[in-house]
């Protein structure tokens, strides 16, 4: 079974996924993302490394998923990650226009057929001044001047896009403003049994939650 955690910069995906793993002896594939050299330069002045970053990131996340996701869940029937080849496209469609976007969404589409998709994706949703304080919490150098209406725009644009199955794969989404799985237990339960019902309304009927 391999499940995706999806959403806006901040929003805890990374760290959902590594307080999962044990509940669903699952193996975990996280994002590579500060290995792009044109990041930091990108949130100084999106307008001029726009293009770069965006295809640095587009050929680093299809090489990622399309070696590990299948030797993952050859190693384990279960797999835990942190992003989908999706969300690529969200960021592409508010970070580029014109020639640039048209280039981009043609090798993007090429490369999408190769990808394999998730069973079940579950999108955490938050409030933007939620996700501007998380984002303020982890202080990443790069972040630290992170532009609010770029999120609002990232947020806007994944709701729209995650608000409707993922190319047939089901979508389970969780507000998370009120949620504070690092240091609630019970909340983390929560997130745990609202993926086990999904899980158990898709057609595959995992075994997984038989462990």
């Amino acid at each position: 079974m391999y499940i995706a955690i999806e959403g806006v910069i901040g929003v805890g995906k990374t760290t959902l996924a590594r307080l999962l793993q044990p509940t669903f002896d699952a193996e975990v594939l996280l994002e590579i993302f500060e290995e792009n050299p044109f990041l930091s330069d990108f949130y100084g002045d999106r307008d001029r490394y726009a293009f770069q970053t965006q295809m640095f990131f587009l050929l680093s996340r299809y090489h990622q998923q399309r070696r590990n996701v299948p030797e993952l869940l050859a190693k384990n029937e279960n797999l835990l990650s942190d992003y989908t080849f999706a969300k690529d496209s969200l960021f592409a469609s508010i970070n580029l226009d014109g020639d640039e976007l048209e280039m981009y969404g043609r090798v993007h589409e090429a490369l999408a057929e190769k990808i394999r998709h998730p069973d079940l994706l579950v999108f955490l949703r938050a409030e933007n001044q939620t996700l501007m304080e998380r984002i303020a919490m982890r202080d990443r150098p790069y972040e630290r001047d992170m532009d609010s209406g770029y999120i609002a725009d990232l947020g806007r644009t994944y709701a729209e896009f995650f608000s409707k199955p993922y190319n047939n794969t089901p979508v389970l989404t969780i507000d998370t403003d009120d949620l504070d799985f690092v240091r609630s237990p019970d909340d983390l339960k929560f997130i745990k049994a609202r993926i086990e019902k999904a899980l158990k309304e898709t057609p595959l009927q995992p075994e997984l939650l038989d462990k």
